[in-house]
């Protein structure tokens, strides 16, 4: 059974002033991606051929015939803006909620692994308090809710989505 347009989940595409919400909607979950130094033109081909929705603060982008027709949605930001304002502007507009983090790193998809399966590249004092571990599924870097996830759980909540 084909899903209706609403239950699609949103696919973002940032620019290149962008990169540091590229990380966070990545964090809450939402499939984002993020290429510094991408051509305009290339950036916009790609988020049409991948239904994602565009998020600049580059004003000039939005006057292509995509966006004024309709074909490509965009959410435009006032320059400046530090991330906690950019992801209160963006998540709203998107209508989601967080969601399990994604790879950081490469937009992949996080799976949970054992202890015995990244003690090779996890230092020994992380794995002396740390239990739960995920590695990314496209590139292979592996992640676990340091001290900076009490920052991370923070803003997931304050955005009203699960924590964990």
């Amino acid at each position: 059974m084909a899903a209706a347009l609403n239950d699609t989940p949103v696919r973002v595409t940032c620019d290149a002033c962008c990169g540091g919400l590229a990380r966070w909607l990545r964090l809450l979950g939402i499939d984002t991606t993020y290429e510094a130094g991408i051509d305009d033109g290339v950036l916009v081909r790609q988020a049409l051929d991948e239904r994602r929705v565009v998020v600049s603060c580059d004003s000039r982008l939005f006057e292509r015939r995509l966006f004024t027709t309709g074909k490509l949605r965009g959410i435009l930001l006032p320059v400046g803006l530090d991330i906690a304002a950019q992801l209160d502007r963006v998540v709203p507009v998107l209508a989601v909620t967080p969601a399990f983090p994604r790879c950081t790193r490469c937009n992949g998809r996080l799976e949970s692994v054992g202890r015995s399966e990244v003690a090779d590249v996890v230092p020994a004092r992380t794995l002396a308090w740390i239990d739960e571990y995920y590695r990314c599924g496209a590139c292979g870097h592996v992640f676990w809710e340091g001290t900076h996830w009490r920052r991370i759980h923070a803003v997931r909540a304050r955005l009203g989505g699960q924590t964990r």
